[in-house]
């Protein structure tokens, strides 16, 4: 299990704000909860974006697969949203990224979705458009250790 630190965090968002900046200009962010909500917050001030949604999704208990993903709740978008950045923390199995993408593609077909992370397991059925590490380990998150009760 790699830890990992709001340093490592504040860096790693200042260089994804730099790769989706340069080829992305989003209308809007879909951040994927709960993983993705720290990310999507970070990215969402660093783009000046305020037309931020969530979608939840369920895969994993702690640290336990399931053998089905949920999808929960569903977004809305205006006639002038036409790029919107769907957000996670990693794309570990690939899954939860693919079945959203697939799920917001199919509901705004007139929308371009690119999705982002921090990190990419090379094994994952999914590559994000953005990401910046390349995970071989189980990452603990800073949001995920630093702030449970004890």
């Amino acid at each position: 299990m790699k830890y990992y630190a709001y340093e490592n965090f504040k860096n790693d968002t200042d260089a994804l704000l730099e790769k989706v900046s340069k080829s992305f200009s989003p209308d809007a962010i879909v951040a994927i909860a709960r993983g993705g909500l720290t990310l999507s917050h970070a990215l969402a001030e660093g783009l000046n974006i305020r037309k931020v949604q969530s979608i939840r999704t369920e895969l994993y208990d702690a640290d336990n697969k399931r053998d089905t993903l949920t999808i929960f709740g569903d977004c809305g978008f205006s006639n002038e949203i036409k790029k919107v950045l769907v957000v996670d923390d990693i794309a570990d199995s690939g899954e939860t990224l693919e079945a959203v993408m697939q799920h917001l593609a199919c509901g705004f077909g007139e929308i371009e979705f690119l999705s982002c992370t921090l990190f990419y397991k090379k094994t994952s059925i999914y590559e994000p458009h953005f990401w910046i590490n390349e995970a071989d380990d189980w990452i603990d998150f800073f949001w995920e250790r630093d702030f449970k009760r004890k």
